[in-house]
């Protein structure tokens, strides 16, 4: 909770959430950690680890606790939507909202539509996604959707550049920051995690037959083989520990 809060008042220092919004957003927060207290609920958004196997679990424990309306929605942006979908008795009511990070600050959800999701439970969603003051796109169910396969492109071409050219991270990072975009390649592997981005690529490298242009890059694997796992540790591509 404490960190859920954290996150919000970093909201309204970046003038990004108001102070109303902020003080009704912390009320409105109930932790618990029995999956029974759900029971009750229009919309269940799954959030954990990106585990096919795990979601499966979490998703078949809903199955017997929920009303066959209620929604389940998933968070995923690498797994398909339609498998999981098909692991439930309701599959018509599972669609994907991958909401990006910090979710609390973009405005961004993907919307996932799997082959079995019904029209209406769909529609649901994305008016959900407005009522809260997000941008709902609907997207395939393909593997990392839109943003995260548009992303690979960013990191990408960022590592092949200190591969083959004379510029090294703070001078790509600067660039590309000078180009209007809110961080440098490099800056924001750090900002969502080395490992994080590392996973990511591989799943989409993997999920799209070993495409090229997805082809996860040799110097994630050595950070991360350091230890260096970016802003949550304070070592990535920077070196912030000091």
């Amino acid at each position: 909770l404490g960190r859920i809060s954290r996150g919000i008042d970093k909201g309204v220092h970046l003038n990004k959430i108001d102070t109303f919004r902020a003080r009704r957003a912390k009320r409105l927060f109930t932790l618990t950690t029995e999956l029974d207290k759900c029971a009750g609920a229009d919309l269940i958004i799954e959030a954990v680890y990106d585990d096919l196997e795990l979601k499966k679990t979490v998703f078949r424990a809903l199955d017997d606790l929920v009303r066959p309306e209620t929604i389940l929605a998933t968070t995923t942006n690498t797994l398909s939507v339609t498998k999981l979908a098909a692991t439930t008795r309701f599959p018509e009511r599972v669609l994907g909202l991958h909401f990006c990070n910090p979710a609390h600050i973009m405005r961004l959800v993907e919307v996932v539509r799997a082959e079995q999701t019904r029209q209406d439970m769909l529609e649901q969603a994305l008016d959900l996604v407005r009522k809260i003051g997000k941008t709902p796109i609907q997207v395939r169910d393909n593997p990392g959707l839109v943003v995260n396969r548009i992303a690979q492109a960013y990191y990408g071409e960022a590592l092949c550049l200190l591969d083959d050219s004379s510029l090294d991270i703070e001078t790509i990072d600067r660039l590309m920051e000078a180009a209007d975009f809110p961080m440098g390649p490099f800056r924001l592997m750090d900002f969502l995690g080395v490992d994080t981005t590392f996973r990511v690529t591989k799943a989409i490298f993997e999920m799209t037959y070993f495409t090229a242009p997805y082809r996860p890059h040799p110097r994630q694997q050595r950070l991360i083989e350091a230890g260096r796992l970016g802003r949550k540790n304070g070592r990535g591509f920077y070196d912030r520990s000091g």
